[in-house]
């Protein structure tokens, strides 16, 4: 296994090759009406998400998605091209693993976790992200609901969210 992915830069491009990259772009752009540079933005943070479901596997398969919709749409589109996503995911991302859609039975997706469990499992990812990415910048926040939460209901500031860390290191 080889990663072509290094930490904080996700290249889409290389990620998925050039004509995936431009297929996904435009097949957005088209479908939302969003501009090319929103598009792009939220492709990396869908291969962001994916480079930390691969590289932190044990600590983050099962849990909620802390990605808008909009997030989740677009790896849905990069799952149907199966030959490629196939090798994305194991030959690019840091796991070497398939990474499955739903990693949890529907039985217990379906249950709905107590408020407390959902605040741990988002604020999971909060210290990881920043760990691999840098801190959350006003370009991520409109595609991770955690960090966005944060700052518009709760009044954190970018700064006081990168101070944030996983409360099951605590």
């Amino acid at each position: 296994m080889h990663s072509t992915l290094s930490a904080p830069a996700v290249d889409a491009k290389i990620l998925l090759g050039h004509d995936l990259h431009s297929e996904v772009i435009l097949y957005f752009i088209k479908c939302t009406g969003s501009s090319s540079d929103y598009v792009e933005r939220q492709l990396t943070e869908c291969l962001r998400y994916l480079y930390l479901v691969s590289k932190h596997r044990d600590r983050l398969s099962g849990l909620f998605l802390p990605v808008e919709q909009q997030i989740d749409e677009i790896w849905h589109y990069l799952i149907l091209q199966t030959r490629e996503y196939r090798t994305l995911c194991e030959e690019r991302l840091p796991g070497g693993f398939f990474i499955e859609h739903r990693s949890c039975p529907y039985a217990t997706y379906q249950q709905e976790p107590s408020r407390e469990q959902l605040i741990e499992q988002s604020l999971r990812w909060l210290p990881l992200y920043r760990e691999s990415f840098g801190p959350f910048d006003e370009g991520a926040l409109p595609h991770w609901t955690m960090p966005r939460f944060l700052r518009d209901e709760m009044g954190l500031s970018l700064s006081d969210i990168a101070q944030l860390e996983d409360p099951e290191a605590a």
